[in-house]
């Protein structure tokens, strides 16, 4: 008798439940009460279980309904992922978004774009990897990942296509521990050479000297942004870091950032842009995956720090072009932005590797 369950049993169960009597159930899927009642006792003769305690005014769930509403909720979403994967299929969604992602892109960013994928795409999961430099190119070329998000240093390979995103400026800090922090007009290329770098290297290369923002012959590398921006603040050495991982830091006095004789007027800045083989165009996922991240970085142009849907039209107004300091909010933000953006469709609103300084 178990074989005959039906899904459309499994919903109604979950209806009565969720709507706390048979009535309700029944407006709430379109059908007589009778017809919810009989179905109810149905499913409760084919399980042998009774799910409801008919004994008071209204149906109460019973100690074994209880237990039996979570699986069936279970049951009812998984048939609803099939089905959007299913479709999906049908007309060309990815089965899989993969993502290599460079260690200097805004964590905030990513996420919150990441939120709204898993909204707009349930039934696609995402694979995500984190290199540095030029390993964010290997896993795109070789077929493992579709999309990467790589930093302008080095160039993208010829066989790529590009997209900017956003750009992330970088800056040298030290623990204001360290001598170097004493220093309040730009240091010289002597002075930092007596010190000892942090350098954050890729994990196939750690041992291979950089070939661009090494500072001094002393060079500690690691192979993991975090442990360098721990042994920053411990007050190892002095290194480069992206500024939206220190802000705080340097908000609480953790961190001071210091400067070189050389350093170019503007400060140091890269580009982030995404990355896709020409002959291998991002399909529907990977598309709005990229869309959403340019719109996530757009958000904070001149330090904007509202999530997309909750920017009223006069906070949405651009009045530059430069991401080089942005004010990321917090990846908590992300959930309320979602969710106010729906309920704005639902009124119709919206219908070869380096080492890295």
């Amino acid at each position: 008798m178990l074989d005959g369950v039906s899904l459309d049993q499994l919903r109604t169960f979950i209806a009565a439940a969720d709507e706390g009597n048979f009535s309700a159930a029944g407006r709430r899927l379109r059908r007589a009460q009778s017809v919810v009642s009989q179905t109810l006792a149905n499913l409760e003769g084919q399980i042998g279980v009774r799910l409801f305690d008919r004994g008071g005014r209204v149906p109460t769930l019973t100690d074994e309904g209880r237990a039996l509403l979570a699986r069936a909720r279970a049951v009812a979403s998984e048939v609803d992922l099939f089905k959007a994967r299913a479709k999906g299929l049908a007309s060309g969604l990815e089965t899989e978004l993969s993502l290599v992602v460079d260690a200097m892109f805004p964590v905030s960013v990513l996420a919150c774009a990441a939120a709204a994928f898993q909204v707009q795409f349930p039934a696609i999961p995402l694979r995500l990897h984190v290199e540095m430099w030029e390993a964010v190119a290997d896993p795109v070329l070789d077929g493992r990942c579709a999309i990467g998000l790589m930093g302008s240093l080095p160039p993208a390979p010829p066989q790529f296509s590009r997209e900017r995103l956003l750009t992330v400026r970088a800056i040298k800090v030290v623990s204001p521990r360290h001598p170097l922090a004493a220093h309040r007009a730009p240091i010289p290329m002597s002075v930092l050479c007596e010190h000892i770098q942090l350098v954050h290297a890729d994990h196939a290369n750690v041992w291979r000297a950089g070939r661009f923002g090494l500072l001094s012959p002393r060079i500690w590398r690691l192979c993991d942004l975090a442990a360098k921006h721990h042994f920053l603040r411990a007050g190892f050495g002095f290194g480069i870091m992206p500024l939206h991982m220190v802000e705080a830091d340097l908000a609480s006095g953790e961190l001071v950032e210091i400067k070189a004789e050389d350093d170019p007027p503007e400060g140091h800045a890269m580009v982030m842009s995404a990355i896709y083989l020409t002959n291998s165009p991002l399909g529907p996922a990977g598309r709005w995956f990229v869309d959403r991240i340019k719109e996530e970085a757009a958000s904070r142009i001149n330090g904007d720090a509202l999530p997309i849907a909750n920017r009223t039209a006069a906070q949405a107004r651009v009045a530059g072009s430069s991401l080089d300091r942005p004010r990321l909010y917090p990846v908590s933000d992300c959930g309320g932005a979602i969710e106010n953006r729906d309920l704005r469709k639902e009124n119709g609103q919206e219908t070869g590797r380096r080492s890295a300084p």
